[in-house]
């Protein structure tokens, strides 16, 4: 899945649109930002980023990471352009730099080849070449750093939420509500339920008001869609489990190890460090797992998968952009094809699950033949804010809303414990979504 750096042969990046669809549409956008940082000569730091900029310059521990982080990016042709072929980042207050215009910029629609462009990523695209160095991988795992990138994104998030972000929300080219931004957005949304019905119909919305109705960025991203649109599959068999997102699937795992070698190629799952440590994980030891993932252009709440009593919930603070080494130039295998993916993060799902932000909840089903399952919504990259709308103790019935993500957020898991005989679930090469509370299971 390297890209071939060197003749810039565009690269699709299928796995939920988060990243962009070619180098062209890279530049596009993100060449316009950078270009109008550099032109600047004097640049008066958000506060959050001159505090990061302290951490790196007090503590030099975080100083020689993200130092050696630049530094260890080749120096050649195939890497003198980041993979936006815009003049790559080659130190950290140029990274400052590009960060600060970025928090206070809302993603935005690409017209351009009719495909996503930089909308889903932007820091992530601007940290590419960097994270996927061995200094990167360690650097991105440092508490201190992740601790600093989540006070960073948790600004971003503030700004998500303020009306100024709504602006995006227009029908220009750039605008999300553009013909081909419309479009997408509704079909993606059709396509997994075969249906062929327009944004207005699909969504709760106001097209007669500014923006459609929506109050800023994050308003749209976690939009509702209308009554009847994703009916509940099956609302009172307790056998039949319901697709907990909107999302594509990604993996079915059966017989999971309790610890395993998460960061190697085949990813597999290890359940302890999913469910950090919980006393509730040796349930799932030798258990089923199904993950799929959300597109940048889908529906963003989660919804109970089965009807039972919420036994637990909790945030994990994870990492925010941790890649394993095999997708950068850090890659211990010696006879590995030894380019960075510019698509690490996002290829990176299983890893993800054990390292991310991730919210965990924890149902003990009405339905015996299940009892005690879980489900595990992870972030990703930018904001990665989990936010759990349930309680412990509470009675959800199948398909009502247990939470959602905030401008972010990648993949989710179903997690099922051993002896539960659950099948039935679709195909990884299905190639689209299947829709949020339709049969995603079936328990025998």
């Amino acid at each position: 899945m390297s890209p071939d750096h060197r003749n810039h042969t565009p690269r699709l990046h299928h796995l939920g649109k988060w990243m962009p669809s070619t180098l062209d549409a890279h530049h596009k956008w993100l060449g316009g930002v950078i270009a109008d940082v550099d032109s600047k000569e004097s640049h008066d730091l958000h506060p959050v980023l001159q505090e990061f900029q302290d951490l790196i310059e007090s503590n030099t521990r975080v100083y020689l990471l993200i130092a050696s982080m630049f530094g260890e990016v080749p120096r050649n042709r195939t890497y003198a352009t980041d993979p936006t072929g815009c003049p790559a980042m080659r130190d950290y207050k140029h990274m400052l730099n590009v960060l600060n215009h970025l928090l206070t910029t809302a993603p935005s629609w690409s017209d351009f080849s009719h495909r996503v462009g930089l909308v889903g990523l932007p820091i992530n695209a601007v940290l590419d070449w960097p994270m996927g160095t061995p200094s990167g991988y360690a650097a991105f795992l440092d508490p201190d750093v992740n601790r600093m990138i989540k006070k960073i994104l948790n600004v971003w998030g503030e700004f998500l939420q303020s009306s100024e972000s709504a602006k995006v929300l227009n029908d220009s080219p750039y605008g999300w509500f553009g013909e081909t931004g419309k479009g997408d957005l509704v079909e993606v949304a059709n396509m997994s339920a075969k249906t062929n019905h327009s944004f207005e119909e699909m969504f709760i919305c106001d097209p007669s008001a500014e923006h459609h109705g929506y109050k800023s960025w994050d308003d749209f991203f976690t939009r509702l869609f209308s009554e009847g649109i994703r009916p509940v599959a099956s609302p009172s068999d307790n056998n039949v489990i319901a697709n907990a997102c909107e999302s594509q699937p990604f993996k079915v795992a059966h017989n999971v190890k309790g610890r395993d070698k998460f960061w190697i190629k085949s990813q597999p799952y290890s359940v302890y460090d999913m469910l950090s440590f919980d006393p509730l994980a040796k349930q799932f030891e030798g258990g089923t797992v199904y993950q799929a993932f959300l597109s940048a252009l889908s529906y963003h709440r989660w919804h109970a998968p089965v009807s039972g009593k919420i036994v637990k919930s909790y945030i994990v603070d994870g990492t925010y952009y941790s890649e394993p080494l095999f997708e950068g130039i850090g890659d211990p295998e010696p006879k590995a094809q030894h380019d960075i993916d510019c698509a690490g993060e996002v290829m990176s799902q299983e890893f993800l699950t054990a390292t991310a932000t991730r919210a965990v909840i924890f149902i003990e089903c009405d339905n015996p033949d299940i009892g005690l399952m879980a489900f595990m919504g992870v972030g990703m990259c930018e904001v990665s804010t989990c936010d759990v709308t349930v309680s412990e103790g509470q009675h959800v019935t199948k398909g009502d809303q247990l939470g959602m993500f905030h401008f972010g957020g990648s993949t989710h898991c179903l997690l099922f414990r051993k002896g539960v005989n659950v099948k039935g679930f679709p195909s990884p090469k299905l190639g689209y979504n299947v829709p949020v509370k339709s049969q995603v299971a079936v328990v025998a």
